[in-house]
């Protein structure tokens, strides 16, 4: 197997695992989302550490840590993608726990194309005609379901969003993705802990109080959390950007079939047309970037 080969693996798989997400968060449906996203914070934080002092990077965790603090825009910037990463967990666990697999779906559709506005608009990133019109196609699918439900889709919008935030954030900041990791729930783990001494004071912690099979399931959120992200980072590291591009469209597929046929969520006429569109962007968009990458790599060639 080449180095590609296995950066394609590492990538599909975590891409794998990240859509089958839901099957692990409906195992919570009983625990507050809120309390969910706490205890997912606090055990990404401890598993992550306890994997960058086992592989022998405790020296390099204190130098990412001494850098940060030196460097107070990097330090801020890590500080408020931790923010806008723990806002997107806790919007994919509530969609997920509330029967919104399909929501959350299509906002890990959206995200890609929000992130190449983000681009334009934060690193003058120039937009293709192609980027253009597919963003509109998209925006159309979004204005279909918004007119069929009375509401904008907010979940798939906040979704997508802030994890388009969380990619600029953290595209100014050179970090290995484990040590940033443990660094970005570091910054959240005391607002976590403090929520969880809230909840025990009002007798609503679920934690060490719902049984055996809860606890072990809260715990091993730290690991599920980790495990993708670190098969995510070796993969992204070989593999080119636009192989990485279509990839990353496994897991809202993976979702999306999960809400329509395992969990039956309603998947009507107007779900398909802005699903349709949805895809349409999508296909129009990731044909484009195949072009660009081919363009760039000629012109490296000569």
């Amino acid at each position: 197997m080449t180095d590609q080969q296995k950066g394609a693996f590492f990538a599909f798989l975590s891409y794998a695992i990240w859509g089958v997400f839901p099957l692990f968060w409906k195992l919570l449906e009983h625990v507050s989302s809120m309390e969910i996203l706490l205890g997912r914070v606090i055990w990404s934080c401890v598993f992550t550490t306890v994997f960058i002092l086992l592989i022998g990077q405790r020296k390099k965790l204190i130098d990412d840590l001494r850098y940060l603090w030196k460097h107070k825009r990097q330090f801020f910037s890590l500080m408020a993608a931790a923010f806008f990463i723990s806002i997107n967990w806790y919007i994919y666990i509530w969609a997920v726990t509330h029967d919104r697999v399909l929501e959350s779906s299509m906002g890990y559709y959206i995200n890609p194309i929000i992130s190449v506005v983000f681009g334009m608009i934060f690193f003058k990133e120039k937009l293709s005609r192609p980027t253009i019109v597919a963003l509109f196609i998209a925006l159309l699918g979004v204005l279909v379901m918004t007119i069929n439900y009375g509401q904008v889709p907010w979940a798939s919008l906040l979704l997508a969003l802030s994890f388009a935030i969380y990619g600029v954030l953290k595209k100014r900041i050179v970090l290995d993705a484990t040590r940033g990791l443990a660094i970005e729930t570091l910054f959240i783990l005391p607002f976590a802990l403090m929520y969880y001494v809230y909840l025990y004071m009002n007798h609503s912690m679920q934690f060490l109080h719902e049984g055996w099979q809860t606890d072990v399931l809260m715990m091993i959120s730290g690991i599920i959390t980790a495990i993708p992200l670190i098969l995510f980072a070796k993969g992204a590291q070989i593999i080119p950007m636009y192989l990485l591009g279509f990839i990353q469209y496994v897991s809202p597929t993976i979702t999306f079939l999960l809400g329509v046929f395992l969990y039956h969520e309603p998947f009507t006429e107007v779900e398909a047309i802005a699903f349709g569109c949805i895809w349409t962007a999508i296909a129009i968009f990731s044909y484009s970037s195949i072009l660009e990458a081919k363009k760039r790599h000629t012109v490296q060639v000569k």
